[in-house]
């Protein structure tokens, strides 16, 4: 499901003039899961460089269509949102990177085809290019210095992307680990006792208040049961004497 939604959505470039950006574009897609690649006129494409930084996401750089005008590259989409960071006089909605995420996304389930537009290195897109988008994303950034590299900013747009269609979930399934039992505890809790009754830190005649506090503190951490041996050991090795190497 998640895939089909992504495949509605494109990246596309316009006049790109660093092969560079090319292949970190492609892998900054990859790594968020969109894989559909365009290019308005490429300066140069293809290109070593491109490939070297694509890294493991040449695969993309194989497959890019390359277009020579950016109606070609958007002509079957139902929303065209460009991303730029410059203001300008234009009439068109303007919204952050996460509120078009959104859209993109609403669009994406109702199988409409989707382009995210993104300008030259040096200046963005054309006030040209911004009048073929329907909508204006903008990532909000320190106001003072918002100049991004072509490839971060592709970046942050896909990861807003992936953040809105899955729902942020990992990519990996993180396996619970096995919690200590109340009887695993008590052993700790009586082995603690006699070791620090041994060692003098506690009075075995008033242990209590002192005593309470530990457990206190040991129930709040919900120790996992390879913890507890862990601190068991350390108990165990505290009291045991240690062999002095002779010379």
């Amino acid at each position: 499901m998640t895939d089909s939604i992504f495949n509605h959505i494109r990246i596309v470039l316009c006049q790109t003039s660093h092969p560079g950006n090319i292949g970190s574009t492609a892998r900054a897609m990859k790594t968020m899961g969109l894989s559909r690649l365009y290019l308005v006129r490429p300066k140069h494409f293809p290109a070593s460089e491109a490939n070297a930084l694509a890294v493991n996401a040449a695969d993309l750089l194989d497959t890019a269509v390359v277009t020579q005008t950016l109606e070609e590259a958007i002509a079957d989409c139902q929303l065209v949102i460009g991303v730029s960071g410059k203001q300008r006089s234009l009439s068109q909605q303007v919204v952050t990177v996460r509120e078009a995420a959104a859209d993109v996304k609403n669009m994406a389930v109702a199988h409409h085809q989707i382009a995210l537009v993104f300008g030259t290195e040096m200046s963005g897109l054309s006030n040209e290019e911004a009048d073929r988008c329907h909508m204006l994303a903008t990532i909000p950034a320190n106001p003072e210095y918002t100049s991004l590299n072509l490839a971060q900013a592709v970046q942050i747009m896909c990861y807003e992307l992936r953040m809105a269609i899955t729902s942020g979930e990992l990519h990996y399934q993180e396996k619970p680990a096995e919690l200590a039992t109340q009887e695993d505890l008590e052993r700790f809790y009586e082995h603690m006792r006699e070791v620090l009754e041994h060692i003098g830190y506690i009075n075995p005649r008033a242990p209590k208040k002192l005593f309470e506090r530990l457990r206190r503190l040991y129930g709040r951490t919900r120790l996992e049961k390879e913890e507890v041996n862990l601190l068991r050991g350390i108990l165990t090795l505290s009291v045991t004497p240690k062999k002095h190497t002779k010379y």
